[in-house]
């Protein structure tokens, strides 16, 4: 024991003169802007670069450096909309006083080229003759390094650090270190103008150096590159390192390995072992095998357990010590399964775009990391894919300690300005830069995945292929993918998983809501594990009240310029209403697409895109937060993890609209994906009205739900005859003694109904003799559906935009849900909230909207479809008007088929049809009829983009 403590004080002592032997850069920097690159050819190393100054680590436009920001400033990334240049509209934003660009986010300067930055360091007396370096983390995109006159190199990586070996002799005393920065894509590496390591359309292509910048010194024979490879079956830690010996002589000494689990509750301590060594050559491999003890502690999204391996060498005088963070934790295929440690996953990701507003580029601390990746977990899910990226190792610290399973990706979406598998510069880039980013962040338990990037074009099936080949002999401790793809691109036969498009989404453009169907017949052929890729990609309405929180080196101008367009359509009043309403439509669509895919068999998992907002490719809130992580105000965590979450109970549903003479049936299943079986589990269920009442409630037989299954547990049936007036009710399933439940609406109508139309002109054009009935002060009820011509332009289905009509070019939907006025009498009869909600879909899918740009200000309709932000169109589906003397109610949505089979019309049509027979029929506001007729005749300018490319999706063939 003895032996033990006094082992520990050493390590203690030789920790702390480690610490020592290394001296931080940051600070105050000289600076230069290159704007010719002419620095090498009149050697600006050699003196001083000049008076300017900047602050380190930072990039240019943290230090208010770079170009203001024009209609001519040259952006890294696509423009597929290029209205803003042209629309007649737009001309108040492209003033450089009033500069609004709708693409994405502004940067408040922006510099694409060379710049210098230069600064005196001071070479410690001690360090003399011992190897030294020079550590950049997070430069950007290629450095070179002189000290004094002479050139240290140059190094080109996007997601490693930059190390220069600089000279062992270099001696005591002041020096001239001067680094050298090129962030343009043609001189450096292109990677494809859209990839997220570069693009303005996310982080930005900036210039400057982020993270650590520091001088570190080394003992003469020290370690290097120190791998774990966890051994579970054999409860061994296997430990690779090299001993780099620049003495040019031999040398012996010992090495000890340690190790001790140290965020348990409770810690594990490994006795540490000690193995001779002797050192002939400059470098030399070592691998020694640690045995743990019978505790063994696993790492896993359920318990993030972590040890800190201490590697000591010690050879004559001189002392190296290392700590290394590791986690045992084993990730494998079987058939089309992931499994964690032997037990069966689902990946439940986002994917992370490198959207950070504040600063411009991914966050270097690991507090930042660990308050996304906790607010990941909040919402039931358990993993992140980096879009042709990777993080800093900030955020494989934190995910380590939290628990999230990580796919960083080469920086790369090699498509829209090169090509992957033809020869260029890219192929050998993405190979070396995967290679550095394993052997930098390698031993993290949470890097259990690698792709080559996001969506290629070229000679890439080959490529990616060769890719997987080469990481699966190499380095075990994770899968790998070739690239995670959109579903027209072809399938990669090399893959050990899948991320790919073609199993997600929903088709209520077509078909009825149910909760039937799923996405087998997709992934039934495919052999491996599939993760869906990218899904989701609802949209919600901007929130405007996001705007001030933009502080930092990027203003959301494209927020404001669709806030003052909104206002200019006489709408400001609607924005916190249309942000509502779209974001529950948003959040149903993600509900049910995600319920679909835990109802397939051997779904691997999926990656939402995304939990959060995207700034770019035409502004594309899909997130249900905003890009800073927070809540929008129609959904929290708890809400969320009903259907996102280890355990999901689910139902089969026909439809969620029945009369009251059928009978509700329901089968019960659930996903589990949890860390042990539930045993002897009891499932509830309830069916409560809109007041919270319980109308029929039940359970099925206990039953043992085994971890890694989708089990079916019974079928539920409610006859429904007993419900006599139009009802809204809710059907929940839960899991007796856990938190997991999930819940559905459902709606019941009365199967007879007579409408009362005495009094009331029904009809389906306001000719003549409707304007006779308004003009004696009479009511008139126009049925519009199919008659409109002034809003036919306008698509509209019952789901939101999909990630947003500017990137895509005005491909349908142009609506992102619909807001109704539910507090106003019309509704009297008819049972809704504020939004569009499930039994909409038969009133608003494929129906026409109106457009009332024309009406008086301050008009608003009863139910108001949603227009895409880029246009913000006054659109209406139900208005009520004085016209002269006479009232009148117009309807867009069908109120006339097939009646007998649409509940949700029929009883819409009664409704209007009573308020109409009221007292309480007193439209506010008087709307001439020729305005309304305009409805009917005028024909509404087509939108246009201008820009001939297109995004890949819409492109035909495979790729």
């Amino acid at each position: 024991m003895k032996k033990i403590v006094h082992f520990l004080v050493l390590l203690v002592i030789a920790q702390t003169l480690l610490a020592q032997q290394k001296v931080s850069l940051a600070g105050k920097w000289q600076f230069r802007i290159d704007r010719n690159d002419e620095g090498i050819d009149k050697s600006w190393y050699t003196t001083s670069i000049g008076d300017e100054t900047v602050r380190l680590p930072g990039t240019m436009c943290e230090n208010g450096k770079g170009d203001d920001i024009t209609l001519k400033t040259q952006w890294t990334g696509s423009l597929y909309d290029s209205s803003f240049y042209f629309n007649p509209a737009m001309e108040k934003y492209r003033k450089l006083d009033n500069l609004k660009l709708p693409f994405f986010l502004t940067p408040n300067k922006h510099y694409v080229g060379v710049a210098w930055y230069q600064r005196e360091i001071d070479i410690p007396e001690e360090w003399y003759g011992k190897p030294l370096s020079l550590f950049l983390e997070r430069a950007h995109i290629q450095t070179m390094v002189w000290i004094d006159n002479k050139f240290m190199g140059n190094i080109m990586s996007m997601n490693t650090p930059h190390f220069y070996f600089l000279s062992s002799y270099l001696k005591p005393g002041k020096h001239r270190l001067t680094i050298r920065i090129d962030n343009r894509l043609k001189t450096t590496i292109d990677p494809g103008q859209n990839s997220h390591s570069v693009t303005d359309q996310t982080q930005g292509n900036w210039n400057g150096i982020v993270g650590r910048i520091e001088l570190q010194s080394r003992p003469q024979v020290h370690l290097e590159h120190i791998s774990v490879f966890p051994d579970l079956k054999n409860r061994l830690a296997k430990v690779s390192f090299f001993v780099r010996n620049e003495t040019g002589k031999s040398y012996k000494g010992n090495i000890v390995l340690s190790a001790k689990s140290f965020n348990a509750s409770d810690p594990q301590t490994i006795d540490p072992i000690t193995a001779p060594f002797t050192s002939d050559s400059l470098v030399k491999q070592i691998d020694i095998a640690l045995p743990l003890n019978d505790k063994m502690q696993l790492w896993s999204e359920f318990s993030p357990t972590l040890y800190k391996l201490t590697v000591s060498l010690k050879s004559g005088e001189a002392t190296d010590v290392r700590d290394v963070e590791f986690g045992m934790r084993e990730i494998k295929i079987e058939g089309r399964g992931i499994y964690v440690n032997g037990i069966r996953t689902m990946m439940r990701g986002t994917v992370e775009n490198c959207d950070f507003p504040l600063t411009g580029y991914a966050p270097m601390d690991r507090a930042s990391w660990e308050a996304i990746f906790r607010k990941c977990k909040s919402y039931g899910l358990n993993a992140m894919r980096f879009h042709s990226y990777c993080p800093p190792e900030a955020a494989f610290e934190a995910a380590d300690r939290v628990g999230i399973y990580l796919q960083p990706e080469g920086p790369s979406w090699p498509n829209h300005s090169t090509s992957l598998g033809q020869g260029k510069p890219i192929d050998a880039y993405l190979m070396d830069e995967t290679i550095r980013m394993t052997s930098e962040y390698g031993n993290h338990a949470s890097f259990v995945m690698l792709a080559a990037g996001n969506e290629p074009r070229g000679n890439w099936v080959a490529w990616v292929g060769k890719f997987v080949d080469y990481w699966k002999a190499k380095d075990s401790r994770r899968i790998y993918t070739g690239a995670s793809v959109g579903g027209s691109w072809a399938w990669q036969p090399k893959n050990q998983f899948h991320v790919k498009a073609g199993a997600r989404g929903l088709n209520w453009d077509k078909t009825r809501p149910e909760s039937m169907s799923d996405f087998r017949q997709n992934i039934d052929t495919v052999k491996q594990p599939f993760i869906s890729h990218e899904t989701g990609q609802w949209c919600a309405f901007p929130d405007f009240t996001e705007i001030p929180k933009y502080t930092g080196v990027k203003r959301a101008k494209n927020f404001e310029l669709f806030q003052e367009n909104l206002a200019d359509n006489d709408m400001a009043d609607m924005s916190r209403k249309f942000l509502m309403a779209s974001g529950k439509l948003q959040l149903l669509c993600y509900k049910h697409d995600l319920e679909k895919l835990y109802r397939t068999p051997d779904y691997a998992g999926f990656y939402l895109l995304g939990l959060n907002d995207y700034s770019g490719q035409g502004t594309a809130l899909v997130g249900v937060l905003n890009v800073f992580w927070q809540e929008k105000g129609y959904v929290d965590s708890l809400s969320y993890r009903r259907f996102c979450n280890t355990t999901v109970p689910l139902v089969r549903m026909e439809k969620f609209v029945f009369n009251n003479n059928e009978t509700l049936k329901a089968g019960v299943e659930v996903a589990h994906y949890g860390a042990s079986d539930l045993k002897e589990a009891t499932i509830r269920w309830k069916v409560s009205d809109a007041n919270g009442n319980v109308v029929e409630e039940g359970s099925l037989p206990k039953q043992t739900i085994p971890a890694g299954s989708r089990l079916a547990l019974g079928n539920i049936s409610m006859d429904l005859s007993k419900i006599t007036a139009p009802a809204k009710l809710n059907l929940q399933v839960a899991i007796d003694g856990t938190s997991y439940a999930n819940d559905w609406n459902f709606w019941v109508y009365p199967t007879t109904i007579t409408d009362n139309t005495k009094g009331i002109l029904v009809c389906h054009e306001l000719d003549e003799a409707a304007q006779k009935v308004l003009a004696k002060g009479g009511k008139v009820l126009l049925l519009a559906a199919g008659k409109v011509e002034y809003g036919k332009e306008v698509v509209q289905y019952y789901q939101p935009v999909f990630w947003n009509t500017s990137w895509f070019k005005m491909r349908p939907p142009h609506t992102t849900g619909a807001y109704i006025d539910n507090s106003h009498p019309i509704f009297q009869n008819f049972v809704t909230d504020d939004w569009g909600d499930l039994q909409w879909w038969e009133l608003l899918n494929k129906a026409q909207t109106m457009q009332l740009t024309d009406f008086p200000k301050g008009f608003h309709p009863l139910v108001q479809p949603i227009d895409t932000w880029f246009i913000n169109r006054k659109l209406g589906m139900l208005f009520e008007a004085q016209v002269g003397k006479g009232k009148i109610v117009v309807c867009s949505m069908d109120l006339d088929n097939d009646l007998e089979n649409r509940p949700v019309a029929r009883q819409l049509r009664y409704s209007i049809l009573n308020y109409m027979q009221s007292k309480a029929f007193k439209p506010q506001n008087n709307v001439a009829i020729s305005t309304i007729e305009d409805i009917f005749r005028k024909t509404a300018e087509k939108v246009k983009t201008y820009s001939k490319d297109v995004p890949d999706e819409l492109k035909k063939g495979t790729r």
